[in-house]
């Protein structure tokens, strides 16, 4: 078992707050010691109590499941013998209301466009079985009950 953390401090400073105007920015800070900003959505809630500028957990849920996947399918090319030059994806994720009226995620889709170099590289269906598998085993793709979705970019 392993256990993973991620520091959040939010700071009123000298805002009200009981009037509810108060800035949701506040920093995310990890175990490597990198720290990021972050906010509520500007969708959710306007600026300027909201940073756009700061990452909000909707991109970050993304850029998890996005992470996830790259990290699942460098680990399987490598380990089959393909040179993955570049990768790069345009993830996008569509909140929604469910059956009962709540916000959630329903769909993540990745479009992952890889770039290969070398004697050999995949063809078209290895490279759909490679994201297959890829996402078969992403932790964070298991953990969640949001469809998922990967279109490879070929």
């Amino acid at each position: 078992m392993s256990t993973y953390v991620a520091d959040l401090i939010w700071e009123r400073g000298d805002e009200s707050f009981v009037d509810q105007r108060y800035s949701r920015k506040h920093r995310i800070r990890f175990d490597g010691g990198t720290e990021v900003a972050g906010s509520s959505s500007p969708h959710v809630v306007r600026a300027p109590l909201s940073d756009p500028s700061a990452v909000d957990p909707e991109e970050m849920f993304v850029a998890s499941l996005s992470s996830c996947h790259l990290l699942w399918f460098l680990a399987l090319a490598a380990k089959e013998g393909w040179r993955v030059d570049r990768y790069e994806d345009a993830a996008e994720g569509v909140l929604a209301r469910n059956e009962e009226g709540h916000q959630v995620m329903t769909v993540v889709t990745l479009r992952p466009r890889v770039v290969f170099s070398g004697e050999r590289t995949p063809d078209p269906e290895t490279l759909r079985t490679l994201h297959h598998d890829a996402h078969a085993r992403c932790y964070i793709a298991n953990s969640v009950r949001t469809e998922v979705r990967v279109e490879p970019v070929l």
